[in-house]
This record gives structure tokens, sequence and C-alpha cells, in this order.
């Protein structure tokens, strides 16, 4: 076979963006002969990073076997490949594989894909990957399988995140990384990596793990690379791979079981083994340490045509591609964002942990002057020198330069008088969740600041219209609800009350891109979106626990949504105070949908800070101690009522929430729980999951997806 011979898929893809494969000779340095190298990019579309789809895998195959027939005639040395500026690939073109509606459109992707790297590997001279950037998926494969490797110290993203996305690594990648790396490091590559929030790598780290045989800088890249594989061609340099392992090996085989077991831990602490890609991707590298490659390929496609149709796969690409990657990007309800106000300094009230915590965001990623207040010296002095301390924790880690180091600690100041914001452009409260301490500041703020300042409110659940009663510009106070914690966390709700301006609400979506943060618009309604919904969910569970339901049952009957920690979990890491506080602030707002917890209060009374504590194995135990001071009812529940109970709770709380019009559509609350409460991708978004396990009609009386649309096809 050819790639030639799949052309009945590509013509599947007429509007494929494609990305060409443009070829040139070049005289390798020291007369070590001509090398010929292609370069992918898709010139027609810079915007878009390159990614390959059937008709760019078919192109790419015929200019393989073009070279193919080069090498056979003497007239090149090697075949190297490398990207546009800032990619090598970005994988395969998920637009492409979602639309794949026949499992055998899916399996002739897969073995198109075997087809071209397998002319790569059988070029009949050396081949080289040049990494200049991004490289995930089939993209990364396409160098694993090359000969050889260079990376830039400049490049990011590297990854095989198909288990993360539904799918498998399915060109090659599962069979070679473990042994290119070994067993260990390629688990915590393909399963540890990308079911933690799609972890990536840098090019160093790549290096490290051995992925990459040699290492170069950015400035000079394409040179350095060019010559070093002249020396290999010429027998001068040769790569030292230390992390390679022969699987034949007697204890290379019980490290590689080992590894899997281990693989297969991670996935039941990630996602309860509720989605089938991360374990297929075991099963295939367990089964893979015996088998030939041209086997192990064979048993990739077959698994990646099964996971193109599955459930897991369809959601995961609603949620990955139309929610994160297209809608985060065109904000709903967004103003014009040429009403935006410059901002050149920023003042945070409060120099605690949050407050700490915004003041670094803002300082590193707007590179503006950024002063704490707080009502004494001691207090501010902490609140600095924790954003002191973790600006050293991130140059130790080499994330960030001296010279950088320095300029942000420079940036970051405190005060005991609010009269330091006097000449600051917006202005943000992280104080204690208690609407009248956070009218006294915004009071005394507004005495000080410009009438152009912008004013501010972290609450995750407070009225932001209450705040903005007794302003003398109410239309100046947005909601800027940041989540714990700060640097990680990818989501801001932004809150805008009846009064917010427009300029405002455009300054405040230009800082949040500015910050790196996804802001979806949210109407001021208790709690806001992602809270408002969590506190739903916690409140059955409890509810549950609170009639008599064993706390074991209770805490795993949501098991099957994969979420990532249990309820009873979730409440201590949140603290049970402030779970509590929150959940009466609903129960104010919405009545009993929101019960307060007489046996959450009575934990709280007796300093209690979980239900459970580790036992002598480590597993979770509820004292008997805590269970005393606990009252029940007599009406317990199995898990599957508790879940279905939950599940329809949600979809209630969603369909009044849409009803409110708190936000444009359910594709923001869908966006809102993945990034603000870790909702696994694979669900596809809670309301397409509500809608496919039957809540949302059931309760709602309507799905909420129209048929062919963000769930249709689960």
């Amino acid at each position: 076979m050819s790639a030639n011979d799949f052309q009945k898929l590509a013509a599947l893809f007429p509007d494929e963006v494609v990305t060409h494969s443009y070829v040139q000779d070049i005289e390798l340095p020291d007369g070590a002969g001509t090398f010929a190298l292609i370069t992918l990019d898709n010139r027609l579309d810079h915007s878009k990073p390159t990614t390959l789809g059937p008709n760019t895998l078919v192109e790419l195959g015929g200019v393989l076997e073009a070279l193919r027939d080069r090498a056979a005639k003497g007239e090149i040395v090697g075949v190297g490949v490398t990207g546009k500026p800032y990619f090598l690939v970005a994988g395969a073109d998920l637009s492409a594989v979602k639309t794949l509606k026949e499992r055998e459109h899916g399996l002739w992707m897969a073995q198109l894909g075997h087809e071209v790297y397998g002319t790569l590997v059988n070029l009949g001279v050396p081949s080289f990957a040049f990494i200049n950037g991004l490289a995930l998926g089939g993209g990364l494969e396409i160098a694993l399988q090359s000969t050889y490797r260079t990376v830039s110290t400049g490049a990011g993203a590297l990854a095989l995140p198909e288990a993360f996305l539904g799918l498998v690594p399915g060109w090659g990648g599962v069979y070679i990384l473990p042994r290119l790396i070994g067993p260990e490091n390629a688990v915590q590559v393909m399963i540890g990596n990308a079911l933690n929030n799609n972890k990536t790598l840098t090019g160093p780290q790549a290096f490290e793990l051995g992925i990459a045989d040699a290492m170069f800088e950015p400035a000079d890249f394409l040179e350095q690379s060019l010559a070093w594989a002249a020396g290999v061609i010429s027998g001068r340099t040769a790569p030292d791979r230390q992390n390679a392992v022969d699987p034949a090996d007697p204890a290379v085989a019980e490290r590689w079981a080992a590894a899997v077991a281990a693989g297969r831990d991670v996935v039941e602490a990630k996602i309860s083994n509720a989605a089938p890609a991360p374990g297929k991707v075991l099963d295939i590298m367990e089964a893979n340490r015996t088998m030939t490659q041209a086997e192990s390929a064979a048993l990739e496609c077959r698994t990646l045509a099964d996971l193109m149709q599955s459930d897991e796969f369809r959601a995961t690409v609603y949620a990955f591609l139309d929610l994160v990657q297209k809608r985060s990007k065109r904000p709903a309800g967004a103003p014009d964002r040429k009403l935006a106000r410059p901002v050149t300094k920023v003042g945070v009230v409060g120099a605690g942990l949050m407050a700490s915590q915004l003041a670094l965001l803002f300082a590193r990623q707007l590179k503006v002057p950024v002063v704490m207040t707080d009502i004494d010296q001691s207090r501010v002095d902490k609140g600095v020198a924790y954003v002191h301390a973790e600006v050293d924790k991130l140059l130790g880690k080499k994330r960030i330069s001296p010279d950088a180091a320095n300029r942000t600690k420079a940036l970051v100041t405190g005060s005991v008088s609010k009269e330091a914001f006097s000449d600051a452009d917006f202005v943000i409260e992280a104080v204690f969740e208690e609407l009248s301490v956070k009218k006294q500041v915004f009071a005394e703020v507004e005495a000080i600041v410009s009438p152009e300042c912008i004013l501010a409110t972290n609450t995750s659940s407070l009225s932001v219209t209450a705040m903005a009663e007794d302003l003398r510009h109410p239309e100046r106070l947005v909601g800027f609800h940041f989540f714990n914690p700060v640097a990680v966390m990818p989501l801001l709700e932004i809150v805008r009350a009846p009064k917010t301006d427009d300029a405002v609400l455009a300054t405040a979506f230009e800082l949040a891109k500015g910050l790196k943060k996804t802001a979806v618009l949210v109407k001021d309604a208790a709690a806001f979106v992602v809270n408002r919904i969590l506190l739903r969910l916690m409140g059955e569970v409890i509810a549950a626990f609170d009639e008599g339901t064993p706390a074991e049952v209770a805490d795993t009957a949501l098991r099957p949504m994969g979420l990532p920690m249990t309820p009873f979990t979730l409440s201590a890491m949140v603290g049970l105070p402030v779970a509590q506080h929150v959940q009466e602030s609903l129960h104010a707002a919405f009545g009993d949908r929101f019960p307060v917890s007489q046996n959450l209060q009575k934990l709280i009374d007796n300093g209690v800070k979980s239900l459970w504590v580790a036992g002598p194995d480590g597993a979770p135990v509820l004292p008997e101690e805590t269970l005393a001071i606990l009252s029940f009812g007599q009406t317990p529940s199995t898990g599957e009522e508790v879940l279905r109970r939950t599940q329809d709770a949600l979809a209630e709380e969603i369909g009044l929430m849409l009803a409110e019009n708190v936000v444009a559509g359910p594709e923001d609350i869908d966006l809102c729980m993945i990034l603000g409460a870790g909702w696994p991708m694979f669900l596809g978004g809670i309301t397409p999951y509500l809608d496919r396990v039957g809540a949302s009609e059931r309760v709602n009386g309507k799905r909420f997806h129209a048929p062919g649309v963000a769930s249709a096809a689960l």
C-alpha cells in the first residue's frame, strides 16, 4: 500500500486546512552530503497550528515516497522533518476526526498514519526530527518514528495527550516511547501527565527524559540541528540513550508490569475508571512488550477505530475543541474590546492568602505595579513576603529568570493606608466574605481613587448589586471571581451587575486575557455558576448522609461521574466553615433546594475538619468519636439512588439558571464547570452528561441540547 491508496478518505474532507510538506535540499557541513529537509507548514492559514488531516497525511506520504526513491538512487544521505515557527505539529486534526461517523473511516485514518510513518521509518537513510516547537500526539509521534531527534530549549507543549482526549497514541507512540525512555517515564507521559490537566513537557524536560537526542538554543536551532545531523551521518556523533530499554530483558519486563500497574492506579485515582481510553493505552502497552511494531500498530488501529465511535471521545471533542479551544476565545456577551481602558497600576485590598495570590498573578502577567493594603503592618509584610517567597520558588524551578524574579518582586509593595490606591486604575478586594465588610471597603476605596478607577470584587457568592448600592459610581463595580489556587485554575467568572457599564466590563475581559484566564460573563445571582452547582451537588450528598445513608455509600455514589474528588473530600478541601457559609447564603437566596446541614454545623462546632481520617491501611475511615456527635434519619439511600437524585438536582438547578439568564447558554455552564471545577472532559460538559443520563428530560421535560448539537451523538 501507499499513502495514495487513502485518497477515498481524503476526499471526505474537501475543506481541510492542509499542512503542506515543503522540501528543500541542503548541503550538510563538512561534506556530509545532500540532506532533504521537510518543513510542515499550513501557509494559507498562519493563525492556525499545523495539524494532520487525511489530505495532509496523503501529501506527506507522497513526499516521503519520493524521497525514499531518491535515497535509493544515492541522491540524499538523510531526511529531516521540522515545522513552521513555534510548531512541529499539533497532532491529528480533531475537527476532521470528530466527523468520522463510520468505524471503517476511523480505521482508515489510523492505518493512513501508520502507512505514512512507516515510510519515514524505511527511507533507506537516517531520518531526523527537529522539534522546534509544539509537538502533540501525532506530531510528537512523527518525531518518535524518526531515527534521531533534536529539540529546541524554547520548545513547549510536547505531549501524548490522547488518554485525555478519549483516544490512544495510535501512530506508534505507545510502542516506541516505553522502549526509548523506560516504561515508568512512558506511563507518566501518556497517563500521569495526560490525566493531570493535560500537562505537557518543555524542550529541556523532553531532552532529560531521552525523547530527544540533542538540544539547542532557539536562535540557531535549525543550523545546529543540521550540523548535529551531519555528525551523526558521518559517524562522528552518536546519541547516548541512557533511558532506553530492551523489553525482552527479564528485569525490564518486571519494570514494565509494575509501570502498567502503577498507571492503572493513577487512572482509578483520577477518574475512577469512568472512561475507557486511559485503560486502553495501558492495555496496548502491556500487550506490546512482546509484540513486533507491526503487531502493535494493528492493535492501535483497531483500538483507535473503536474509541473514535465512543461516547467519551465525542464528548471530549465537544468539551475540548468546541468549548475550551473555541468558545472560550469568544466570550458570549463581552463588549467591544475597544472600550477597554488601560490598566497601569493595580490595588489589592487585603494581604491574606487569596489577596497575595492575586497580587502575584497581576504582577507576573500584567507587569504593572501592584500594591496590597491591610489593617496593620504585620499583615501587609506577611502578604508581600508570601509573594516574594512564591517568586523565589519559581526561580528555583527555573520557570522564570533572575531578572524576571527581581522585576516581579519590585512591582509588589504593601501599605497600611488605602491612599496608596490614589493612582490605581483597578482595585480588587479579597477580604472576608461578609457583605457589610465589603461595602465598607468599597466606600473607603471610592473616597480615594479617581472617578475612572474600576472596582472589582472577588466574592464567591455575595451580591455584587448590593455591594454597589451605596457607591457614588455603581457603574464602576464588577465581579471578578477567581478560583483557588489562583495560579492554576483557568476560570474567571466576570459578574455584571445591573449598573455595570460596558467600558468597565470590556476592561475586565481584557484584564482576564492579560492574566491568561478564560473569562465567562455571568449575571449577578447568588454563587454565580460553579459554586452554585457544586453546592447543590454537595448538598444532595450531605442530605442523603443526614437521612441515614452510610458515609461510604453517600461519598462514593458519584463515582460514575469520574469527578476529581468525592463530595466529602471537596468539602474538607474548601473548609467546612466556608462550605457551610456559602450554603447558608444559597439557602437564603433559593430556599430548601439548598438545605443547611445540622450535622455539618456540629462538625464545625466540634472543630472537626473532615469526616474522613486515614485508617491503618491508609484507606479513609469515619472515626467513632465523629459519629458520636452526629444524628441521622431513618431513610437511607443506595448509591444508585444518591446518584440519580444528584443528577436530577443538577438538571433542575441548571435549568433554573438558564431560565434566569445567569449565562448565555448551556455551553457556558459546561465551560465554567470544566475550567472552574475540574468537570471531566470525557463527560463532555455537565449539560450533555445530564442529557445523556436522562436527567434533563426527567426533570425539565427537555434536553439542554437539541439533537445534532453538543450531545446528540453521545
